[in-house]
């Protein structure tokens, strides 16, 4: 079979529909005070279509067979993405971030991901061979985190008004000034916008601070950088063809964050969802540790494939759902 390359068509309808759909999706939000269930649930389904729209494309304009790789694609990749989705909620909470914020660091974190993404599809296959020590690393985030959102699950006070002692400050405060308090929905705060009284609490002097937003941000950030290293290889796995590749990735990615809203809308009702989030957290650690050890040191015989990933991740979030409504919180 003929490879897919670069048709210009294709490429001019992607990036026109991904550039549109991203507008949009900014606009429809721009002064939503928090993301409702049923707005990101109708999101979810908008991105999802637009997928399956593509695929549809593919199947018309070219052949069946790359059609069906790119299906594959982002049906992994999809998979693959749940766990970040975990992910995302341990870092918020350990942030005590909600509501419109968490929109607004999402949309920029899914932009910084349409750019990893392709840089990472264009590294290609040199990817199998950092990913495995990449993997050790996030794999001892993750499990950290599921720790600390265990501790602080029966904490009330879940919002956090002063950030000097939050761990993201303590380790970049040393490195460039930092407001440790948030400024509203800014990333950065400049100079001549701080009182006296809030230069007090920031880490140096500096002509612009960065913001506990900011440094969220960056943790959302690395945290999909990490999970890139162990989704691009598996996508490639599948087609060679980067085009389809970096497809297949955007239309999961992009689908992300309105799937993390509704999650994160139903854990308010569900009382012992954010539970089961915390369990796949130790799960999420412990395949990603297991994965890196299989290739870097020697092979245990013991292989997680995506789809029983996402069996037990369905499961797990099931059961977690199903026990909320037996053994409903007493008001």
């Amino acid at each position: 079979m003929q490879g897919f390359g670069f048709p210009i068509e294709t490429i001019v309808i992607f990036f026109g529909v991904i550039v549109i759909s991203v507008y949009l999706d900014l606009f429809a939000h721009k002064n939503t005070a928090e993301i409702s269930i049923k707005d990101a649930s109708l999101w979810s389904v908008f991105w999802i279509g637009l997928a399956i729209l593509f695929y549809s494309y593919l199947w018309w304009r070219f052949t069946p067979e790359f059609a069906n790789l790119y299906l594959a694609g982002y049906v992994l990749e999809k998979s693959l993405s749940i766990d970040n989705l975990m992910v995302f909620m341990a870092i918020f909470s350990s942030f005590g971030i909600a509501g419109k914020l968490q929109h607004r660091i999402l949309y920029w974190g899914i932009i910084g991901a349409l750019a990893f993404r392709a840089i990472f599809v264009a590294i290609g296959t040199g990817l199998f061979v950092a990913s495995p020590w990449v993997g050790f690393l996030f794999s001892a985030f993750v499990i950290w985190s599921g720790f600390k959102m265990l501790q602080g699950s029966d904490d009330d006070s879940e919002e956090i008004e002063d950030y000097s002692n939050h761990w993201s400050v303590r380790l970049m405060g040393k490195f460039t000034p930092i407001y440790s308090r948030l400024f509203g929905d800014k990333f950065f705060v400049k100079h001549g916008e701080l009182n006296a009284e809030q230069l007090a609490v920031t880490t140096r002097k500096g002509l612009r601070y960065a913001t506990p937003a900011f440094l969220c941000l960056m943790a959302i950030e690395t945290s999909d950088v990490a999970f890139a290293f162990d989704s691009v290889p598996a996508v490639i796995a599948i087609t060679q063809e980067p085009l389809l590749v970096y497809a297949a990735m955007i239309f999961a990615i992009l689908g992300l964050r309105s799937l993390y809203f509704v999650l994160a809308a139903l854990t308010k009702y569900l009382v012992y969802l954010e539970k089961a989030v915390v369990a796949l957290l130790f799960f999420i650690g412990f395949k990603m540790g297991l994965q890196s050890w299989n290739h870097a040191i020697s092979d245990t015989g013991i292989h997680i494939s995506a789809n029983t990933s996402l069996i037990i991740v369905l499961s797990v979030l099931a059961s977690g759902v199903i026990a909320s409504f037996i053994f409903p919180e007493k008001q």
